[in-house]
């Protein structure tokens, strides 16, 4: 149905002046461009511009746990002699060891969604069947789905974490409703009531409490609370790193994402752990020539940079952070009188 309106809204945008097409050879064409087009990112790879189609990489096949990537690289076209510039070029990165005569594959749907959730995509898009072995042992589904383990000899029932799981669901679409219309303390009012009574049942893998993570981290960051953001984006890559392969596209960009929100919350050592796991991935996913790469590569040096700042003289980088951040001139901390005054001002946020 959504194709048969793309096709009728093609046509009736086609000028009349120009050479009129039937609605089996735009058919046809839109076909072709659902079935093998790939997403055109920014420069940066952070927002989806486009598709589009390249003959090679449509002969890859699908596989849910893949064994390369496929991303666009702009090229650097920044330095004054061309002989530096490098061109903009599609690339199907490997993410590991391929042995001679395997198969190479790539993702077309997202492994955090349900084995049940992909195939429904990958029949709507693609029109087939994924027989992948992920697929038809429903691997880590129970984890995507699944209640907090047992602490204890205490553990939440079936009943009550299919309970948590609704409720989360209906709070996820007041969620995206709120933050459509643009009113983002709504947006923190609704994950936080949500998170408040789901965290002690469902998993830290769950896949429900795992987005109200990463919107809440997302907006808090916004809104300039990045200590909130730094905590709820950690909890998001944890869970994150149980899900997915170990060099993953989406895991290393929110691994940059909570980095940078560390950082900001001024909690220097996980951050510059997160920016490093980050550098990490997107070197294989991405590959060192790749804009984000390069942006990485400068932040893991700043965080380095301070990090060893930071445990010559916590007070001393705790001045400067503070200065730098309030465009002011830097005005010392003094040493502290005692061990609970030390303690107290090291953790000071002002407002």
């Amino acid at each position: 149905e959504d194709l048969k309106v793309d096709i009728h809204n093609f046509l009736d945008y086609w000028p009349r002046t120009s050479k009129q097409h039937n609605i089996d050879n735009i058919s046809h064409i839109f076909g072709v461009i659902n079935c093998n087009g790939f997403t055109v990112s920014d420069q940066r790879g952070l927002q989806a511009v486009g598709v589009g189609l390249f003959l090679n990489l449509c002969l890859v096949n699908h596989n849910c746990w893949p064994n390369c990537t496929v991303i666009l690289n702009h090229g650097n076209q920044s330095a004054v002699n061309t002989m530096f510039h490098s061109q903009r070029r599609i690339e199907l990165r490997s993410l590991g060891k391929i042995e001679e005569g395997e198969e190479l594959t790539v993702a077309y749907v997202d492994f955090l969604n349900l084995s049940e959730e992909r195939q429904r995509q990958l029949r709507t898009q693609y029109f087939f069947d994924c027989t992948c072995e992920h697929c038809k042992n429903r691997i880590k589904d129970d984890l995507k789905l699944g209640g907090v383990a047992e602490v204890d000899g205490v553990k939440p029932t079936e009943e009550q974490v299919k309970e948590a799981t609704d409720y989360c669901f209906q709070m996820l679409e007041k969620m995206e409703s709120a933050r459509l219309n643009g009113d983002y303390h709504q947006v923190v009012k609704i994950c936080k009531e949500c998170i408040e009574k789901t965290e002690p049942v469902l998993a830290d893998t769950h896949i429900y409490q795992l987005r109200m993570w990463s919107t809440l981290s997302e907006v808090q960051a916004y809104l300039q609370f990045f200590t909130d953001a730094a905590d709820y984006s950690r909890k998001m890559v944890e869970g994150y790193m149980k899900l997915y392969p170990p060099n993953n596209a989406a895991l290393g960009m929110a691994s940059m994402r909570a980095g940078v929100s560390h950082w900001q919350a001024g909690e220097i050592e996980i951050g510059h752990g997160m920016v490093c796991r980050a550098y990490g991935i997107l070197m294989v996913t991405h590959g060192p020539t790749h804009p984000i790469t390069k942006d990485l590569e400068a932040m893991r040096m700043q965080t380095e940079m301070e990090l060893r700042m930071f445990k010559q003289n916590e007070y001393v980088y705790h001045s400067m952070r503070e200065a730098a951040l309030k465009n002011k001139p830097m005005a010392m901390m003094h040493e502290p009188r005692s061990v609970d005054e030390g303690i107290k001002n090291l953790f000071h946020r002002r407002k």
